[in-house]
C-alpha cells in the first residue's frame, strides 16, 4: 500500500495530469481522505497558473516558481529509483505540454477579455456622442435668444387666420384677423360665438384692410356664456341673427 509520502510525490504528476492507472486512482482516494494532500494539490495547482499567466502578465511569486519546479525534480528523482518511464512519456516533456496547455488557455481567455473591454469602450464612446447630440438640441430648442422663422412655400398667399380671445366671466371679446381676403360686395364677415348650448350668437362684424386685417373688440354680448367655438360667415352688411352657410372659418377652445 502505498504510503502518505509516496501519495504526496505523486501530487506533482497529479496536477500536470500525467498520473495515469492504479497510481491515479490511489492517488484520488488518498486525497479525498487527506486534507494536507488536498492543500498541497491546490497550491500546486495555484503555482502552474501564476507560471502560465506570467507569459502575459505580471511576473509571479518567486516561491510559486521554486515549490513547482522542486516538486518535479523530486518526483523526477522518484522515478529514477522506480521502473523506468515508457519512453513516450517522459515527465519533462509532460510538464512542457501541460504548462503549454494552460497558457494557450489562459491567452485566449485573455484575448477574448480585451476584444471585450474594446467593444465596451467603444459603446461607452458612441453613447456619450449621442449623449451630447442630444444636449446640443435641447440648448438650441430652449435657448432664450433662439431666432424663430416660419418658412412658407413661395409664391403661395399666406392663409387666413383669426385669433379670438374671449373671457366669460366679462364677457369679454378681442378678435384679430389677418390675410383675410376681401368681402363681396354689399357683403361683410360676421363673427359667431358657437355656445356649448344653444344657438349661435352673433358676436360682430367686420371688413378687411387693404393687408387683409381686421379686429373686433368687445361686442355686446350676453353675460356668462360659455363658448364651445368660434366661427366667420359671410353675410350682408347688416348682419344676420343666424349664420348663413357655408361657415368660412371655424376655431375650437385651445
Amino acid at each position: 500500500m502505498s504510503t502518505h509520502e509516496q501519495i504526496a510525490d505523486d501530487l506533482p504528476l497529479y496536477a500536470l495530469g500525467a498520473l495515469q492507472g492504479e497510481e491515479r486512482l490511489a492517488l484520488e482516494r488518498h486525497i479525498d481522505e487527506c486534507p494536507a494532500c488536498r492543500r498541497e494539490l491546490e497550491a500546486l495547482r495555484g503555482d502552474m497558473a501564476l507560471l502560465a499567466l506570467s507569459t502575459a502578465g505580471p511576473k509571479p511569486p518567486a516561491r510559486a516558481r521554486t515549490r513547482l519546479l522542486e516538486a518535479v525534480a523530486r518526483e523526477h528523482r522518484k522515478a529514477s529509483d522506480r521502473k523506468p518511464q515508457p519512453r513516450w512519456l517522459p515527465l519533462p516533456w509532460l510538464a512542457a505540454a501541460a504548462l503549454t496547455l494552460v497558457v494557450v488557455t489562459l491567452s485566449i481567455q485573455n484575448s477574448g477579455l480585451r476584444r471585450q473591454v474594446v467593444a465596451l469602450e467603444r459603446a461607452t464612446a458612441n453613447r456619450q456622442a449621442e449623449l451630447q447630440r442630444a444636449r446640443e438640441i435641447v440648448s438650441t430648442l430652449t435657448a432664450s435668444d433662439a431666432m424663430h422663422v416660419t418658412l412658407v412655400a413661395s409664391k403661395t398667399p399666406p392663409q387666413p387666420q383669426g385669433k379670438a380671445i374671449y373671457v366669460r366671466d366679462r364677457s369679454s371679446l378681442i378678435f384679430l384677423a389677418s390675410n383675410m381676403p376681401a368681402a363681396p360686395p354689399q357683403k361683410a364677415y360676421e363673427l359667431w360665438l358657437i355656445p356649448t348650448s344653444g344657438a349661435p350668437i352673433p358676436a360682430g362684424m367686420f371688413k378687411p384692410d387693404a393687408h387683409g386685417s381686421a379686429t373686433v373688440v368687445n361686442p355686446p354680448l350676453p353675460s356668462g356664456v360659455e363658448a364651445k367655438a368660434f366661427a366667420i360667415t359671410v353675410e350682408p352688411e347688416a348682419g344676420s341673427s343666424a349664420p348663413t352657410m357655408p361657415i368660412v372659418m371655424l376655431g375650437a377652445g385651445e
